[in-house]
Formats: C-alpha cells, structure tokens, sequence
C-alpha cells in the first residue's frame, strides 16, 4: 500500500492491537493529526502532555496492553519527560511517538527543537530518531516488541517532521530481529530445582510480593504457589492485589509504611523468597541489616536486579511465566508437606497481625483519611480499580483499601509522581470501561494536573476522584514535624482555591464532605453519581501516617500508631 510516513504509523499502531493514544498536537505532528483525522483514529487529547503519558501509563496498567501516546517536538517531548521517568521506573510499557524538526534542521536549534533522544536516554528502556520513512514499520514493530517483553518499559520514537510527510510502499514486518535482544527469557531449571531444594529445609519462610508478578499476570501462579506452601505472605507497594487482602496468611504491605507483622516477618524469617521485587530501598529500610536471619532468593527477569541492592542466596532468572508454573509443579510433586513443616512459624506470624493490626484514633468531630478509606474500600465492588496520587493519601490507600485482584492498584510507586492520579484514573477507565475507577488525591497532587479534569468532562469519563483535604502537602509536612523540628516550611496550604469550583469549571461535578456523621451516605451518593466527580473530603491537617520506619532504622524499628 502507497501511502505517507503518517498513516504508516496509523497502519502500523493498528497492526499491534492499538484501540486508543493519548496525546497533544502541534507544528512537527500536525501531518500525523490530519491523518488521524482522515482515519478516524481513536484518540483522546489531553490537556497537557504530562496527562497524556499518565493516561497511557494508567491504560496500560489497567490492561496489561502498551499505553501509546503522541506529542509534538521541543516542549512537547520534554513535558512527556516525568510520564515516561514514572512509567520507567514501574516497569510500564509505553511506545511515546514524539514529533521533531525537519531533518534539515536537526541540530540547528531550529525551532522547537530539542534532543528528546538524548535527554529520555536515562529513563527509556530504549529510543529512536526516524529521519528515513523506510525505516518507520521496522522500529514501530521494534518499539511495540521491546516494550512488551522481558521486563517492560517506555520506548520513544522520535520522528522528523519530513518522514510524516514522505511516502513508503508500507509493509509491516512479520518478525523482529534485534541484535543482542530475543525477547526469550526463559532461564536455567536448575535454578527453580536449587530453590526447590531450599524450600524443603525453611523453617520460617516468607514470600515476598513485587510488581513483577502484576506485570507479568502470573498471580494466579503466586497464589498456587502459597495455597500449596501455606507459607505466609507479604508484598510491596507494587504488588498490592496480586494476593488478596482478605486472604488469611497476609500480612498486608511491608516497608517503610509496611504492617507491624510484615516488617518484623521479614526480620525473623529465614528464607525470604522475592517474586518479581526489586529490593527498593523503601522496602529495605537499612540495607545490611534487611532480613539479617535469612537467606534470600530472587525471582527476576532482569539479570541487572539480581543482587544490586540486597545480596542473593538463591536467584531462578527468568521470565515469571515461565519460571513459575515450574516451581509450582515442582513444589506439588516434591512429596513434602510445607504446611506442616512450618505451622508454628504460620501461627507466630498471624499472632503478630492480630496483635498489632494496622490503626488510628477516632475523632468525633472530624473525617479520619483512615475512615474515608476503609469506607471507600465497603462501598466498592471487587472489580474497582483504584488509582492514586503521592504523598499521605497514597500510603493510606495503600494500608486501609482491601485490594482484592491484581492490576486493581495503580499508583507511581518508583519515581513518586505528583499529579499521576488524575489523568492515570482517565487512562484506567478508558481501558477498562466495565470498571468503576476511584482515584485518591491530595489537596497538593490535584493541583499538579488539574486541567485533566477538562479532559474527563469532555469525553464523559467516568472516574471518582477523592481529595483527602488537610490544607497541606501531607507527607512533606510529616517529615517537617517529626525531623525537622516543626518547621513547616512551604508545606502549608492555606489558600483560597475552592476544588468543586475549580472541578465545575471544567465541566465535571464537585461536592464537599466535612460532617463525619454523614460520611458514608454522602460519600455513596457522591460515587454513584455518573461522569466525572471531584469529591473533596476535609481531613484533619495534623495525622501522621504510621506506622513508619524512619531513615536510617532497620524493619524493626517502626514508630506504631500506639506509641
């Protein structure tokens, strides 16, 4: 087929399953809107491009597909820079189509111009210049297989202006062929029999739940691999859901705001098997004293994570589904009952849970966040997916909302992106229309990316989204008041900025909770409302969320909400 660089991309987008992109037009990218015109090609604009590559983050998390976004040359790429640092550092797969000058005019500072090649260099997983139109369908089908397999990632194509408008007799590769990169990561089996081995002599084992394990949609194999050990089970922010909260042996999330059971399970156990983790120092607290009585073991894909922050005993490289179901077969067939090998440790455990569970003080004059979320996670349904913003709200979520399935927990849990929960909500629901969508934010993360709600109103996405209101950046003002001697420093927000008003101007609804008596009808009522809503609930501005490993402290040394 004759046809020019941009309808290649169209064509090409098609012929990888691509139903919806997010993006921003303007001059180096205006061929491939008019083409998007002509085809009728499904796309949502945003409001800025920093939305755009948080809607194609929170699609592609939602869906399990990759999130494609397009934006224009020069200011256009670098306001995809956060996006696509918050994408890289979750492991999210994006293919980011950016348009650049004219191939004249590369590295004349032309206008517009900038080296977006260079500066993502850092936080893609890999990224192109197209200066020759020929070569558009092999590095689209390229791009799409990259950000695919092995451990995923944002991949950027930068195009010059020119190629959008050349022409090409299309043909779109069947295969791709990429030296030094198969995409086959499956690994040694001796590997998975050498940890078979190890399982048969623990006494207090722990598995450890990471992001791996929801990217990959192997948490069905995670969940037969507990059900056949009994082996309790904690996880890490990422991998909220992929073991369900009510399930009775876990211990809910570990880490610096990680349960009371799950941090001192990881200091007492010994043998911590790490599934699809990474090791993140939010998790580890002081590193050469993490898990000091175990051996530790790492399922990985990405050779580069086994052993970079915490010291491997054990390590099965390799692609989760492939080394998975593995285990899992060898574990049912190895003849020894794991359940009964390690009951008095099971029991220990719960005991530690049951005995400090995750809570707060009451007040009767005031909507506790820990309230508002443990209501929320009542009223919905086991199929709502929940997006969040960063800061005090984010952990909340994280610690009171029963995630109860994978890929139902999105958040920027890496980079700590502000302003990621909005446009990830929209992203999120676009993907998954059957779905309800809830996003918890802030009264300072809102503000990031607040212009998205234009987005929503204009397209009728139907997303709920929380404030936890308290008239300061939450977590900031934390740290202020328990290390830095209260000096709130630039951390209070006492404006004037009325949030329904500023949800209503741009077409969504607003409504405003501030009676603790009426918090859950009012709150019912709000979320079934349909389109858009921005549901602002005032939250007292003092509450620290706890527990808490400070900096410098090992698991152990958690600050409880009783103390």
């Amino acid at each position: 087929m004759r046809m020019n660089g941009a309808q290649a991309v169209l064509e090409s987008l098609k012929n990888e399953g691509v139903d919806l992109v997010f993006g921003y037009p303007g001059g180096a990218v205006l061929t491939l809107y008019d083409a998007v015109y002509k085809l009728k090609f499904p796309h949502i604009l945003a409001r800025h491009e920093q939305g755009a590559v948080h809607a194609a983050d929170g699609y592609a998390r939602a869906t399990g597909k990759v999130g494609v976004v397009f934006a224009t040359s020069g200011p256009g790429g670098t306001n995809l820079v956060t996006g696509i640092a918050t994408a890289n550092m979750d492991s999210v797969p994006l293919v980011c189509i950016t348009g650049q000058v004219a191939n004249p005019y590369i590295g004349k500072d032309a206008f517009q111009e900038a080296d977006i090649c260079g500066i993502t260099t850092p936080v893609t997983k890999h990224n192109y210049l197209v200066k020759d139109v020929k070569d558009l369908p092999r590095v689209l089908k390229e791009a799409f297989f990259i950000a695919r397999t092995g451990r995923p990632g944002p991949v950027v194509i930068d195009v010059a202006k020119d190629v959008f408008d050349a022409e090409i007799d299309y043909h779109y590769p069947d295969e791709v062929s990429l030296k030094g990169y198969s995409g086959n990561f499956d690994g040694d089996e001796a590997e998975i029999d050498a940890a078979v081995e190890a399982l048969s002599e623990a006494k207090h084992p722990l598995l450890f739940i990471g992001g791996g394990v929801t990217l990959s949609d192997t948490a069905n194999e995670v969940r037969r691999i507990a059900d056949i050990t009994g082996f309790p089970s904690t996880c890490t922010l990422m991998g909220l859901g992929d073991m369900p909260a009510s399930d009775p042996s876990f211990l809910g999330m570990v880490g610096m705001h990680g349960t009371y059971a799950a941090n001192m399970a990881i200091m007492e156990c010994d043998l911590l098997i790490g599934i699809g983790v990474r090791f993140d120092d939010r998790v580890t607290g002081v590193v050469t004293e993490f898990a000091p009585k175990a051996k530790i073991m790492q399922f990985e894909v990405d050779p580069v994570e086994v052993g970079k922050n915490v010291p491997v005993d054990y390590r099965v490289l390799g692609d989760l589904r492939w080394s998975l179901p593995r285990f899992a077969e060898k574990l049912q067939k190895s003849g020894v009952d794991y359940s009964a090998q390690t009951k008095g440790w099971r029991t220990y455990v719960m005991k530690m849970e049951d005995d400090h569970p995750l809570s707060y003080k009451e007040k009767p004059d005031c909507i506790m966040p820990q309230k508002l979320v443990e209501t929320v996670s009542r009223l919905m349904d086991d199929d709502t997916i929940v997006v969040t913003d960063v800061g005090q709200h984010q952990m909340w979520a994280a610690q009171f909302y029963e995630s109860r399935k994978p890929r139902q927990f999105l958040t920027s849990g890496g980079l700590g992106t502000m302003g990621y929960g909005l446009p990830a909500a929209i992203g999120a629901k676009l993907g998954q229309p059957d779905k309800k969508v809830v996003c918890f934010s802030g009264d300072g993360s809102i503000m990031m990316n607040c212009q998205e709600f234009a987005t929503a109103a204009d397209n009728d996405v139907d997303v709920k989204i929380i404030v936890v209101h308290n008239h300061t950046l939450g977590m900031v003002s934390q740290w202020q008041r328990l290390f830095y001697n209260e000096h709130y420093s630039q951390s209070e927000l006492h404006g004037k900025t009325d949030l329904v008003k500023l949800a209503e101007a741009m077409g969504a609804k607003g409504c405003r909770i501030d009676d603790p008596a009426k918090l859950e009808t009012e709150l019912k009522e709000a979320l079934e409302e349909k389109g858009p809503i921005l549901i602002d609930v005032m939250v007292p501005e003092v509450e620290d969320v706890l527990p808490m490993v400070p900096g410098g402290k090992r698991l152990d040394q958690m600050v409880l909400e009783e103390e």
